[in-house]
């Protein structure tokens, strides 16, 4: 409808002053955005109305509906009951051979066809009447680009508007659930504490019938195979940037850049494979036959696979940030008597000193937030060790396992996982802010 709306008003803009566009204020397109925006917002806004809150209003009606045999204050046996009637809706009387359930089952499907159909016809409704009030407004004296650009504008406020919302409801929900972890565990125990054992036992009389919440293993995990990734992946990604920027002739770049990138795109299940399946043993078999024992899953092979990984993050923006130092600044050097290595080393990496630093940043942030490698190549058991050759376990990898299946949000074991994603996110934001003071301390600044 957006396409079509530009497509006519853009063609009635014109046929308003007879061909002569040079009478109209603005441009014949700005007539079409300006149509586009008035019949594709609303009816997208519409739309994501109903995907956000229509469910929810059709639980609501079902609920106030069910019998008073199904009907509870309890929050868990509402929650019960519209699962299965979310299973009746989806396998009919195969799920349950309840009357009621069955009745409302259906009652669900009708209600939420209509309220589809509903959302359909309106957002057309709304669609159309956006561009008879473009048509109405289409004259040679409409300032098309200047309310097109004041809805835009708008709208761009709104999105990021909505974007800090939504930062600042993932922050608050983080803090809110881990609060009610550490009014169970001391938060100087999850802080400090040498064990983590988060399985709690069936009664109470049983050894550790608390659990163990203590996160140093993780971090020291964590660290460990991140410091081991950013060995393999900061070098070679920064010499790598530097060759193909300052040294590769256009045919090498042309070939070896995408060539690098695309171990971006290789899926991270593949690297897993490859560490668990290859890396994994080949380092084992070499520490054999030297006499080091290496664990079938160790720190090693996550870490190297993981490395290759992020490569193409370290090296991709950080050609970018020095192919985005002026030229006039490398040819001043050379001017003054510098050689290529001088140049490079005092000219154009203190230039781009803030997206290599941002390059890394990002690269260490993806090799904190990796689960899939660390799971297959790494194991998952929580030790606290400095040896890469032993096998360790992540934050990541642990809030994987603490949120997989049926969990009750009330115990501490579920809970800690929002604990861990606390301490995760403090940890990025001080990696962030140790960066910036770095950048603004050592920055290289030219006019």
């Amino acid at each position: 409808m957006a396409m079509i709306s530009f497509a006519l008003i853009r063609q009635r803009s014109v046929a308003v002053v007879g061909g002569a566009t040079q009478q109209l204020h603005s441009l014949p397109r700005y007539h079409g955005y300006f149509a586009a925006v008035r019949v594709f917002i609303p009816c997208i806004f519409l739309f994501l109305l109903w995907l956000v809150g229509g469910e929810a209003v059709i639980e609501n009606l079902i609920i106030s509906g069910l019998p008073d045999a199904l009907k509870s204050t309890n929050s868990e046996q509402i929650s019960l009951v519209l699962n299965r009637i979310q299973l009746a809706v989806q396998h009919g009387e195969q799920s349950t051979s309840d009357a009621n359930i069955l009745a409302a089952a259906e009652r669900y499907s009708s209600l939420y066809n209509k309220g589809l159909w509903s959302t359909f016809w309106l957002t057309v409704a709304i669609g159309l009447t956006g561009y008879y009030l473009s048509k109405n407004r289409t004259q040679a004296n409409f300032r098309a680009r200047n309310n097109f650009e004041k809805t835009m504008s708008i709208t761009l406020a709104a999105s990021s508007f909505l974007a800090i919302v939504v930062t600042l409801g993932i922050v608050a929900s983080l803090i809110f659930e881990s609060l009610r972890f550490f009014q169970q565990i001391p938060i100087q125990d999850f802080l400090f504490g040498l064990h983590w054992s988060p399985q709690t036992a069936l009664r109470a009389d049983q050894v550790a019938s608390a659990g163990a919440f203590g996160a140093i293993p993780l971090f020291a995990g964590t660290f460990l195979i991140s410091l081991l990734a950013m060995m393999v992946a900061g070098p070679i990604g920064l010499f790598a940037a530097i060759y193909l920027t300052q040294y590769a002739n256009q045919r090498v770049r042309a070939v070896a850049k995408p060539v690098l990138e695309i171990l971006a795109g290789v899926p991270t299940v593949v690297y897993g494979f490859f560490a668990a399946l290859t890396v994994a043993p080949m380092l084992r078999d070499a520490g054999g036959a030297i006499g080091v024992d290496v664990a079938s899953e160790s720190a090693l092979a996550a870490g190297l696979v993981m490395g290759v990984m992020i490569i193409p993050f370290v090296s991709s923006l950080s050609d970018d940030a020095i192919t985005a130092v002026p030229s006039s600044l490398k040819d001043g050097s050379f001017a003054l008597g510098a050689t290529k290595a001088e140049t490079i080393s005092q000219v154009l990496l203190p230039a781009a000193l803030p997206g290599v630093v941002g390059a890394f940043l990002l690269a260490i942030s993806r090799a904190i937030g990796e689960t899939m490698i660390v799971v297959m190549a790494a194991g998952m058991r929580p030790n606290l060790t400095a040896n890469p050759l032993e096998a360790v376990t992540t934050v990541t990898v642990q809030i994987v396992a603490l949120l997989t299946g049926d969990q009750e949000f009330d115990s501490p074991k579920t809970l800690s996982a929002f604990a861990l994603g606390l301490a995760l996110f403090v940890i990025t934001l001080l990696l962030n802010i140790a960066a910036l003071r770095m950048v603004r301390k050592y920055r290289e600044a030219y006019d």
